[in-house]
């Protein structure tokens, strides 16, 4: 089995948790005298063996990410965290141009008029080279993602 494929039944199970968990909550309480669309029990049940397995797929996939090398310097797992850092990096910049954008209209001379106190352009010029970087270095894992089998406890 690819990493890939791992990945993809991983979100399965998260997806699966999610829903498992929003019919818990269905069938929790009910009014006096109702009976309840599905066993509480049985749900729980289900929820519990869909937590193992999330566990099971999410060690597998960790110790691949650790034990893969993505070149000569990183790991794969490595290689995740700089990915998650351009991508943290590019949205704060980004949510600084968004507030740097704010527009003030003054309707007197006697309101606070607001000046920017940065580059815009050349935070923007750094948030589409990030952009950029994080979509080929996203590209670069997506496809080692494929071409990786999965190593199984």
């Amino acid at each position: 089995m690819k990493l890939a494929e791992a990945l993809v039944l991983r979100a399965d199970c998260q997806r699966k948790i999610a829903q498992l968990k929003q019919r818990m909550e269905w069938v929790v309480k009910i009014q006096e005298g109702d009976k309840p669309s599905e066993d509480p029990m049985h749900l729980l049940a289900e929820l519990d063996r869909t937590l193992n397995e999330l566990t099971k797929w999410m060690r597998n996939i960790n110790k691949t990410n650790a034990l893969t090398a993505f070149n000569d310097e990183l790991s794969l797992a490595d290689a995740l965290a700089e990915r998650d850092q351009m991508m943290q990096r590019r949205k704060i910049l980004h949510d600084i141009l968004e507030r740097a954008s704010v527009r003030q209209d003054r309707y007197s001379r006697s309101e606070v008029k607001f000046t920017l106190t940065i580059d815009v352009s050349h935070i923007q010029a750094q948030v589409d080279q990030l952009s950029k970087a994080y979509r080929e270095f996203d590209f670069r894992i997506q496809e080692m993602n494929w071409k990786t089998d999965l190593i199984v406890e």
